[in-house]
């Protein structure tokens, strides 16, 4: 009978800078989700229309590069999250089966939510987005000159 080696990946226990690592990674992928996509795409879409103030082609060019970076970044992300998973031992979620499918005697969702917990990628994604938010309404609360003009 083989006993597993203290190097070999199953028993290896994850190391704290390849976390920190990639959870940086993963912030930083988060924060371009909403700042360096749309200045990309923006420019792609500037650089397509030459010396035209406004176009239907540079209008096109920019949401289709937008559209095709943000589904690359949320890919990414999405990779990088299972990578963040396997690296931590996180349980892979469990096909979920409908509720009048499972047994009386099944476990609670909830069981399988405490024993899963979450990952720091989601608390990451979670928090750039919240951060996003509150840029956005201080943005247009306090710095937009007079936004509610364009309102009423």
């Amino acid at each position: 009978m083989r006993v597993p080696s203290a190097n070999a990946p199953s028993a290896r226990r994850p190391r704290t800078g390849e976390r920190v690592a990639l959870a940086g990674v993963i912030a930083v992928l988060a924060v371009n989700m909403w700042t360096g996509a749309p200045l990309l795409a923006l420019w792609v879409g500037a650089q397509a229309a030459g010396d035209q103030s406004l176009s239907m082609r540079g209008v096109t060019i920019v949401v289709l590069v937008l559209a095709a970076i943000a589904s690359a970044l949320v890919a990414l992300l999405t990779r990088l999250s299972s990578v963040y998973d396997e690296l931590t031992h996180r349980p892979q979620p469990g096909l979920e089966r409908k509720a009048w499918l499972r047994s009386m005697r099944a476990e609670e969702k909830s069981d399988v939510e405490q024993r899963r917990g979450t990952a720091a990628p989601e608390v990451i994604v979670v928090m750039n987005v919240c951060v996003a938010l509150a840029s956005l309404l201080t943005w247009y609360a306090l710095l937009a000159g007079r936004p509610f003009s364009l309102v009423l």
